[in-house]
């Protein structure tokens, strides 16, 4: 069976593609996504369509969800799997949804429960995989001074400073501004509930719509402009203020590591080791560290990050900010440690660096949970066999 991976580097895209080799699938793969972002639609119909007819093969499948794929693939009668990695994914609002060659597949059940009623028979929610074998192998190869990786509390990942779409809006009213930052400050601070859809008034939408220079939605898409300025403007503006107040707080009273590419400038008791190779030295971070933490953006509203399944694949200890759909795959306090606050996070990073014991077997306890359940080879079999059941 052969499978034409569309590829548009996704850090997930090497443990997948293993998978689909143990599996005994033939990989073919269409990579220009990687260096060329700017075709046109129309191009990109073009272009995928001829390299299709160039090498025919028995589905598709991409990490997200691209639109033009979907239609070339309802062209050729071919099934067009995607996994949901992210969120906002604002392509799965489009028409292409609703193509009956689809089969979606989405981590974060608010998500889901969004997008499922445009085709029902298609889309499915699925959390997502570790890779255990992956990793192990690469833990185990002889590398000089691993100790640079050992640190007691550690972050891999971006603030979202240079992410922030609030950045563009100018000119609001102080009225408006007052409001948002009310809002978006209360936000912050709950876990487990996204209520920003809620509170945002026609009122605000249009003067933010107002504000934004380059503000288009397409006249066939089913996103709706409270939708688009919740959870990809507000959303991860609110995740930028959360990672900067988070790591502030706790880098003031824990030793804290951080890896990433954004400014810290203003977190000065912070370590900032700048980028990590995510294949390379991620998972010796992971599995060096006492504690690494992950904080989830806001837009992922009940879904657990690929983050954790990270973490937890190295065998590392993960404290986590609460999220709605931990308890389906996890016992918060035996395989996974789970905050509410900021507060409570610097509480809980203090407990841990001093029970050692009780840190060790729930990163253990985690590991085997997420060896036993949720591999890639465990979770994609799910995948594929509900992707062609009918």
């Amino acid at each position: 069976m052969k499978v034409l991976f569309y590829r548009y580097k996704s850090i997930l895209e090497p443990d997948i593609m293993r998978t689909f080799y143990e599996f005994g699938l033939s990989v073919i793969r269409y990579e220009r996504e990687i260096d060329v972002k700017d075709d046109s639609p129309s191009a990109a119909v073009k272009l995928f369509s001829r390299f299709l007819m160039d090498h025919p093969v028995d589905f598709i499948f991409s990490v997200n969800f691209f639109p033009h794929v979907s239609e070339v693939a309802q062209i050729f009668h071919l099934r067009y799997v995607s996994w949901i990695v992210d969120s906002p994914v604002l392509e799965l609002y489009t028409r292409m949804i609703k193509n009956s060659v689809n089969r979606v597949f989405i981590f974060d059940r608010a998500l889901y429960n969004e997008i499922h009623p445009l085709n029902p028979d298609c889309v499915f929610h699925l959390h997502l995989a570790g890779s255990v074998n992956g990793r192990k192998t690469v833990l185990s190869r002889k590398q000089p001074d691993l100790e640079r990786f050992y640190h007691p509390v550690s972050f891999v990942g971006s603030l979202y400073s240079e992410k922030d779409p609030m950045t563009q809006i100018k000119g609001l009213s102080p009225y408006i501004e007052g409001y948002l930052e009310g809002i978006m400050n209360v936000q912050e601070r709950v876990y487990g509930y996204y209520f920003i859809d809620d509170l945002l008034t026609d009122e605000v939408v249009e003067a933010m719509k107002k504000s934004l220079p380059l503000y288009h939605i397409p006249e066939e898409s089913f996103l709706t402009e409270k939708k688009l300025m919740s959870l990809f403007y507000i959303g991860n503006h609110i995740t930028a203020m959360e990672r900067q107040d988070t790591f502030r707080a706790l880098s003031e009273k824990q030793d804290t590591y951080i890896y990433t590419g954004s400014d810290t400038s203003g977190l000065p008791a912070i370590h900032n080791m700048g980028l990590a190779n995510t294949l390379l030295e991620m998972p010796h971070i992971f599995h060096g560290s006492k504690i690494n933490i992950n904080t989830t953006s806001k837009a992922i509203r009940t879904g657990l990050p690929l983050r954790i399944f990270d973490i937890l694949s190295c065998g590392g200890f993960c404290l986590s900010n609460y999220q709605d759909e931990i308890e389906e795959l996890f016992v918060p306090g035996e395989e996974i440690v789970t905050y509410s606050s900021i507060d409570e996070l610097t509480e809980l990073c203090a407990y841990y660096l001093d029970h050692e014991k009780e840190r060790q077997e729930i990163a253990e306890a985690g590991f085997l949970r997420l060896s036993r359940d949720y591999t890639y080879e465990i979770t994609m079999q799910k995948l594929l066999f509900k992707a062609f059941s009918k």
